[in-house]
């Protein structure tokens, strides 16, 4: 799913050369906001967010990284993101300034990159459809669909489990939303027999994908 797994020998003995493996555990800090920006990752597997602080100083979700995903801020000399690991992850970390040179004569890992950039910024475009036009409901279910497509683990019974990578504060300042509506949504999933709830909302089983998936995208 990463750069790895798109580049071809030579493009991949060159990413080898200048790679590190790094482990994070959860709420240790990858790179912060405001610093030098030296590096760059892929994400062998775990979760990190990346969050930008606003005028006041508060701290904003501005995305989620998962496994096969790029993290990093290429050709800037300063980070401007924070990047802090939700779950103990495993990285694949280099260092930005050599990465960008391998980049530029490995064609295969400039055309991943280039397509990770364009779905990025066509999410970034769903997102801020789904701030300014969809209600809290769609909004709730929209985002664990997303998790069910990135994290989910199918269980012995057919339904799907996944772990909610955030707090309920965290997923509703992601989705423009308050801890209230975003409490009162999943329980609404629940009565709806879309979702099972466990660990106080953390852990979630998805017992009917096809009664949640209309819930996220209503015609």
């Amino acid at each position: 799913m990463g750069l790895c797994g798109a580049a071809d020998r030579d493009d991949l003995s060159a990413l080898s050369s200048i790679g590190r493996r790094r482990a994070l555990a959860a709420g240790q800090v990858l790179t912060w906001a405001g610093d030098d920006n030296v590096l760059c990752a892929n994400v062998v597997s775990g979760i990190l967010k990346v969050t930008a602080s606003t005028a006041n100083g508060r701290e904003q979700i501005v995305g989620l990284v998962f496994a096969g995903d790029f993290v990093g801020q290429l050709f800037e000399e300063t980070s401007s993101l924070t990047v802090t690991a939700l779950v103990d992850s495993d990285l694949c970390v280099y260092p930005r300034e050599r990465f960008e040179r391998v980049m530029a004569e490995a064609a295969s890992i400039e055309r991943m990159l280039l397509r990770r950039t364009l779905a990025s910024l066509n999410d970034a475009r769903e997102r801020m459809l789904t701030l300014g036009k969809r209600g809290a409901q769609e909004r709730v279910a929209g985002f664990l669909l997303d998790l069910v497509d990135r994290t989910a683990v199918r269980m012995a019974d057919g339904s799907i489990s996944i772990d909610v990578p955030v707090s309920r504060g965290d997923m509703a300042d992601f989705l423009g939303l308050t801890i209230e509506t975003v409490s009162r949504q999943l329980t609404r999933l629940k009565v709806l027999g879309a979702i099972t709830l466990a660990r106080g909302g953390r852990s979630i089983l998805i017992t009917d994908r096809a009664a949640l998936e209309p819930l996220a995208n209503p015609e």
